[in-house]
C-alpha cells in the first residue's frame, strides 16, 4: 500500500515521478446476487450483505486520505428487475441513510447523489436531498452516489440542458466545448475518475461515467463484492500505482 493518498494529478511530460495514488476511486459493486447463490442464500442476503461492504469501503477510503469515493449503487437500468428486489433494494437504500447518514456527517464524510431524481418517489428525493445537505459543509471524503443513474441518461440530460441555454440565448453554439459539458453533467465539480474497480470478474463499464472515465485506470476483481475488504481495496490501489498514464502523451517516467 503506498505511504500516503495524494490528488492525482496529469504530470509533467518527460519528469521522472514517483507514482501518485488515486485522488477519485469509483466502484462498480457487482456480484450481490452471486455471492448468495454461490452460498445458498436469497438474493436479499447478498444485497445485505453488499451494504456492509459498502461501510467498509467508505471506511477505507476515508482513512487512507482519498478525496473521492463514487459508488455505482443502483442504475436506471435496475428497475427492470423482479418488483420484490427493486423495492428491497430501495428499502436498503433509505435504511442505509437513515442509519449511516449521522456517523457519515461526523466522519466529515460529504455526501453527493448523481442520477435522475424526476421519477423517483417523493419521501427518498427528500433523503437524498437531506443527506446532501446536512453534510455540505464537511471537508473529509466525498462520497458520491450514483443512484437511479445511467450515463446515457446523463449525458442527454446535459444536452438538453445545454440546448436550452443556447435557445435562451445565454449559451452561443461556438462557445460549446468539453468543459462546457462536463459543467453540465452530474459530476460538475467531481474530478474524473483515476482508478475505476469492478467487482465480481465482469470486464465492462456497464454505462457508469462513460464520459468521465475517458482516462481512468481499470482494475477488474474476482471477488464478489460483498467480499470486497480492506486488502482487495488496497491491492487495488497498489495495483494503480504501477500504471503508467500517459495521457495521451509520453511517459512520465521513461519519456518514451
Amino acid at each position: 500500500m503506498p505511504e500516503a493518498i495524494q490528488s492525482a494529478a496529469t504530470p509533467d511530460v518527460g519528469t521522472p515521478s514517483r507514482p501518485v495514488p488515486p485522488r477519485h476511486v469509483a466502484i462498480i459493486m457487482d456480484g450481490n446476487g452471486r455471492w448468495a447463490k454461490e452460498r445458498g442464500l436469497p438474493r436479499r442476503e447478498g444485497h445485505r450483505r453488499g451494504v456492509e461492504a459498502v461501510r467498509r469501503s467508505v471506511r477505507c477510503a476515508s482513512e487512507r486520505g482519498i478525496g473521492f469515493l463514487t459508488l455505482f449503487s443502483f442504475s436506471s437500468e435496475n428497475w427492470s428487475r423482479p418488483p420484490d428486489e427493486v423495492a428491497y433494494l430501495l428499502s436498503l437504500l433509505r435504511l442505509f441513510i437513515r442509519k449511516d447518514l449521522i456517523e457519515l456527517h461526523q466522519a466529515n464524510v460529504k455526501v453527493r447523489i448523481i442520477g435522475e431524481r424526476d421519477s423517483l418517489q417523493p419521501d427518498l428525493v427528500r433523503l437524498l436531498a437531506e443527506a446532501e445537505t446536512m453534510t455540505a459543509a464537511n471537508t473529509g471524503l466525498t462520497l458520491v452516489i450514483a443512484f437511479n443513474y445511467g450515463a446515457r441518461n446523463e449525458i442527454a440530460r446535459a444536452a438538453r440542458r445545454i440546448a436550452e441555454a443556447v435557445a435562451a440565448g445565454t449559451l452561443a453554439p461556438a462557445e460549446i466545448d468539453e468543459t462546457t459539458i462536463s459543467a453540465h453533467l452530474d459530476t460538475a465539480g467531481i474530478p474524473d475518475p483515476d482508478l475505476v474497480i469492478r467487482t465480481s470478474g465482469e470486464q465492462r463499464i456497464s454505462n457508469f461515467l462513460l464520459w468521465q472515465c475517458a482516462y481512468s485506470e481499470f482494475v477488474f476483481l474476482p471477488a464478489r463484492w460483498p467480499d470486497f475488504d480492506e486488502l482487495a481495496f488496497d491491492r487495488a490501489v497498489a495495483d494503480f500505482c504501477e500504471r503508467d498514464r500517459r495521457f495521451g502523451g509520453l511517459s512520465a517516467r521513461t519519456g518514451a
